[in-house]
């Protein structure tokens, strides 16, 4: 069973991000990403429909062969990973805003996330929170037409970076110096993101904890590969858009993008 794939899923292009940080740290395992582009962003749906998507790409996975599966959304972990925990037998990892580090290192005790509403609006974010953040201020921002335009690669385009200089202005009001990005698809736009903030202010991601906590599971499961050779990385997308996914992914070893429904 150890030679069998870790699969991810992602509403969409953003777990690719997550990707990247597990195959530097386990080299020699065999990947298949699921981009579902076709149901992003999954943000602006309901629990239900959340806990739907995750079941069809979990199901997809588990005929891929699957011995772990890494929710690589911050949406889907944050509404359905309990439930697919109780109802599936094989070890899953998750994604949650790294709210954690950034309370525990600010020095002015005021901290932001960017995230989705599905994220924010969550029952576990708002317990993780609230867990960590006794004393902390916390500015939270809806980032709204950030996942689209990664998906879609105009990023770097005037009028998105006008519509995210909006969103960022409550960061800035309220001099915040951690920012957490509670959304796979974030970490793309850090360079837009670091033009628009004071130069003190630090961004984290959660990509180096999950990949950290894969191999961790890995290892507690005694699913590890034996392999000695560099693993292949299989990544699909349900949508036709593949030279996007290509370009996103082109720093991945051995990342082969196919087109595939599921």
């Amino acid at each position: 069973m150890s030679q069998q794939p870790i699969v991810l899923f992602d509403s969409g292009v953003g777990g690719a991000s997550i990707l990247k940080e597990i195959v530097e740290r386990l080299p020699y395992e065999h990947f298949i990403y699921l981009a579902d582009s076709k149901n992003a962003p999954y943000g602006e749906r309901s629990p239900q429909e959340i806990i739907n998507l995750s079941v069809k790409n979990t199901e997809y996975a588990l005929r891929m062969n699957a011995k772990l599966i890494v929710v690589a959304c911050n949406t889907a972990t944050t509404n359905a990973i309990s439930y697919l925990r109780t109802h599936y037998q094989l070890p899953f990892v998750g994604i949650e805003p790294a709210i954690k580090t950034a309370a525990l290192n600010s020095e002015v005790k005021r901290i932001g996330v960017l995230a989705t509403k599905g994220t924010l609006s969550s029952k576990l974010f708002k317990q993780t929170s609230e867990a960590f953040t006794q004393g902390i201020g916390v500015v939270e921002v809806v980032g709204k037409g950030i996942v689209e335009a990664v998906e879609g690669g105009w990023t770097s385009e005037q009028n998105f970076l006008d519509h995210l200089n909006i969103q960022v202005q409550a960061f800035i009001e309220e001099d915040i110096d951690y920012l957490v990005l509670g959304c796979t698809h974030f970490p793309y736009i850090i360079p837009q993101l670091e033009q628009l903030l004071p130069p003190h202010v630090k961004i984290i991601d959660s990509g180096r904890a999950v990949a950290k906590q894969t191999e961790t599971l890995l290892m507690e499961n005694k699913l590890k590969t034996s392999s000695t050779h560099p693993g292949e990385v299989e990544i699909y997308t349900n949508v036709d858009n593949v030279f996007h996914l290509k370009q996103l992914t082109k720093e991945i070893p051995n990342a082969v993008v196919r087109r595939d429904d599921f």
